[in-house]
This record gives structure tokens, sequence and C-alpha cells, in this order.
């Protein structure tokens, strides 16, 4: 049994074991039944959103979403560089070109970073096929800026709320923004059905191509008629029953988090050098909040004596993951030579960066053990005066779950 405090683990108990129970008496095991049906309806009212198509993955959601959109060859989309993979993988998958836009200081997309890519884009010549903005670690971007500037290209916007569900942005629940949003439940989420997605839509054309695409565009023929390209996207029966499980449940896993949060900043606040990442997170009850998704931390060595690398590889070798923030898109080896606009503060942040166990299966006494821990091991990184610069080991350990959409 793996003994490590990891990042974000699992959060399941008797109320998924007995959903799965209940999916598989009722003979539904394959994609589709009614879990899946009951799942969207009940995902859509927690968000606002009149419709809801279960899938097999986040990535799943934003591929078919920018399909939705008439995304591709020749075309560009604009999106953030501060993300995981996936949201630019979809992209390719269209054919369309990936522009990757620099974060702010919250780590969501600067907003007015953005403004100068669509102008310069625009002056080019170039077709804005949509705009994907990404909500970082749970909380939700600047949409009234990112809205106002995408009706002035002429672009949809597709909102990647892989990690935001359950996040709020001046009253409005994540997921309800932009022309159509996305949500990942992959297995390290605030809520998990093991692997899966959510494409959210007030359109309802676009709910039904998308259920259409999603089951390999078959027609509706007694026989196997296709008239165009399709793919096999759809959400497990069984895993959907997980889903409406964790759904239940998700507020209260929730808040075990944002205790966590709590907890997190109390100790940061005695630390020299570092600083909790990103504001506001809503623990003060307001209508902006996040989900306490990941917390993290941001480290200046000048002024700590020791760097987010140096911590991390001491945490990791004490059996406690922690990893650093996302490493930006531009940089990245696959995207190199794509274009971006860059301010240099997701490469500040992903080298000062630095996320902790936050998942709401952790106890007490681990997160005890953890917060004791980083104070023990700051004291005597203080003491032996360390070289601040040094990296992080080349191999990762044992993760809770694959970075994943």
């Amino acid at each position: 049994m793996n003994d490590r405090i990891l990042l974000s683990p699992p959060d399941t108990g008797p109320a998924e074991e007995e959903a799965v129970l209940r999916a598989l008496r009722g003979g539904w095991v394959a994609p589709l039944g009614p879990e899946v049906d009951a799942f969207e309806e009940e995902i859509a009212a927690y968000t606002g959103r009149k419709h809801a198509v279960a899938l097999s993955s986040g990535t799943a959601a934003l591929h078919l979403g920018l399909l939705n959109f008439g995304v591709g060859p020749g075309d560009v989309v604009v999106t953030a560089t501060m993300t995981f993979a996936a949201t630019a993988n979809a992209i390719i998958y269209t054919g369309a070109e990936p522009v990757f836009v620099d974060c702010d200081e919250t780590g969501n997309i600067d907003v007015d970073l953005l403004d100068e890519a669509v102008s310069d884009l625009q002056a080019q010549g170039r077709r804005i096929a949509a705009i994907v903005p990404v909500d970082l670690l749970g909380k939700v971007a600047n949409y009234e800026r990112i809205t106002e500037i995408a009706g002035r290209a002429g672009a949809p916007v597709l909102s990647d709320a892989a990690e935001s569900l359950g996040a709020w942005r001046n009253g409005r629940p994540a997921g309800s923004f932009g022309d159509a949003s996305i949500l990942s439940f992959n297995g390290n989420k605030v809520m998990t059905t093991s692997g899966g997605g959510m494409l959210l839509t007030d359109d309802a054309d676009v709910a039904t191509r998308t259920r259409y695409l999603a089951t390999q565009a078959r027609q509706p023929v007694l026989h196997y008629e296709h008239t165009e390209v399709g793919y096999n996207y759809r959400l497990s029966n069984i895993l959907a029953a997980i889903g409406r499980a964790q759904l239940g449940r998700l507020d209260d896993m929730i808040e075990r988090r944002r205790h966590t949060r709590l907890r997190y900043r109390e100790m940061v606040a005695a630390l020299p050098g570092v600083q909790m990442f990103g504001a506001p997170d809503g623990s003060d009850g307001g209508p902006t909040r996040d989900n306490y998704w990941l917390t993290s931390v941001l480290i200046d060595p000048d002024a700590a004596g020791w760097s987010a690398s140096t911590l991390a590889a001491r945490l990791n070798e004490g059996g406690i993951e922690a990893r650093p923030l996302w490493k930006p898109m531009h940089l990245q080896p696959v995207y190199e030579g794509r274009r971006s606009y860059s301010n240099g503060t997701s490469e500040r942040l992903h080298s000062s960066g630095l996320s902790l166990p936050s998942g709401s299966v952790m106890t007490a006494a681990q997160l005890d053990h953890v917060i004791q821990t980083i104070q023990e091991v700051t004291e005597a990184l203080h003491r032996a005066t360390p070289d601040v610069s040094a990296p992080l080991s080349a191999t990762a350990p044992p993760t809770s779950s694959p970075d994943t959409r």
C-alpha cells in the first residue's frame, strides 16, 4: 500500500460503492444509460447551464467543443500558456494553430496581453476561430474582459474549466462562462469519475451535435451508417454513477480542502520569502472563490534562502508529494517555435511555485505531518544555506494520478 501523502488522490467511499452497484444491477454497463442521463442533468443544474454532455475525458470535451465552433486547418486558436498540455493538444487535433498568451499574478490569462494578441492577429488577417481561457488550479478567469475582447474579434469562447468545478466568480459558477465550457473528472480533480469529462452549453444544437460526434457520428438508421468521421468519446454508465455520488459530496470535499488551505496560510505567515499563490481564494465567503483544488505557494529564493525546487526535492524524499506549477506551453519542446505573447510571469511562477498536498481525503494527522515536515525542512535549509538553484530530480516520484484532463 502506498503510504506517500499524495497531492490530490481520489476521495471515494460507501456512496460511490453503492452507486457502482446500482449501475451494475441496472444492466447498463456500456457507455450511455440512465446514470449518464441523470449525471448530465445534475451537472447542468449545478453549473447553471441548459445542457451538459458526458464524455470520456476533458480532452474529448475540448476537442468536440472546438469542432462545434468550426475550428480547422488554417485557423488560429488563442489560449493560455499556463495550462496542462491537453488544452493545446486539443487545438492541434483540429488542425488549427495554437497561439499562447501569458498569465497575470493569479496564473490565469493576462487579459491585457490577450487583447494585444487578438489585435495583432486580426491586423495580420488571421481568422481567430476561438479563444480558450483556462481556470488555473480552480480559480475562474476574468471572463468579463475575455468575453468583451472575444466579441470584438468575433470569436467564440470555450472555457477550459477542467480544474475549477465548484468555484465561483462574481456570483456565477465555474462552467457557466463562455459560449461553451468543459469539465474534467480525472482522478486527481476535486471530484472524479475515474476518467471522464463534460461539455457544457446553452445551445441545444451544440449539445446534439456533440452527442452525435461522440458516438462515432452514427446516423439514426438500423444499420451502421456514417457520413462523416466521428469519435468514441461517450462516458460509461458506471463511471457516470460514480460522478453522481461525487457530485452529491462535492461541497463537503471543497470545504475540507478549504480547511487545508487555511492551515497552510497560517504556516506560510511564519516563513520568510514564502507567500500563498493566487488571489482571491474565497476563504472569506465572498462571491468570488476558488475550489481549493490545489494549494500552492510561491518562494522567493533570495528572501527565503532556499528554492522551490530544493523544498520539493526534500519533501518528495520524505514521502510527501509536491510539484511545481505547470510548465508553460510555449516552453514545452513539442510546441517549440509556436507563436506566443509572453510577459515572463508564467516562467517565474513555474520556477518559484510549488503545489502541496491538498486532497479532501488527507487526514488531520497527515496534514499536521506535512506542515511539521515543511517547517523542519525549511529550518534545516536555513542552517545549511544550500544552493538555491538546485534542480528537481529528473525522475519524478509516484503520483496520485496522471496530470491529465
